[in-house]
């Protein structure tokens, strides 16, 4: 199993965090354990998760409010044992930054086949989408890493 996950979008304050909160959480209903972590190609440094965001997940009992926006660095691609993206261009960055790390770097969607739009100054509808895609492509993730 992978211990060190690293979700990575645009700004680090919606999908990103989204997917490591919940990652962790869902892995750790299985009873195994894992250190997920988040960043962003163009992070919002040091900005709390955004507030729709941060609204929905807390409605599931999830708590946003300890996030801060982290910058994508080659340190951060180098700690993960898998790195998770939200579209192909967030791929194309972390290769760019790290050619090594092509082996370990997946669209979250992978298995569902789906990118995770941003739904950022969009309104709560694309937040919700977002997060439902999120949910859909972290299901097959948990269930091959809780193996």
């Amino acid at each position: 199993m992978f211990n060190r996950i690293l979700t990575v979008c645009t700004g680090n304050i919606c999908r990103s965090p989204a997917a490591e909160f919940l990652l962790r959480q869902r892995i750790e209903k299985t009873g195994k354990r894992v250190e997920a972590r988040s960043a962003g190609i163009g992070a919002l440094i040091d900005h709390p998760a955004e507030d729709a965001t941060s609204t929905m997940l807390r409605a599931r009992g999830v708590d946003l409010s300890s996030h801060r926006a982290r910058q994508l660095t080659r340190e951060r691609l180098r700690w993960a044992e898998l790195v998770l993206v939200m579209e192909k261009h967030h791929r194309d960055a972390v290769l760019a930054m790290d050619p090594t790390a092509r082996g370990k770097t997946f669209l979250l969607g992978h298995w569902t086949r789906k990118e995770i739009p941003d739904p950022y100054q969009r309104g709560d509808a694309a937040h919700a989408e977002a997060l439902q895609l999120i949910d859909e492509a972290l299901e097959p993730w948990v269930s091959k890493l809780a193996d």
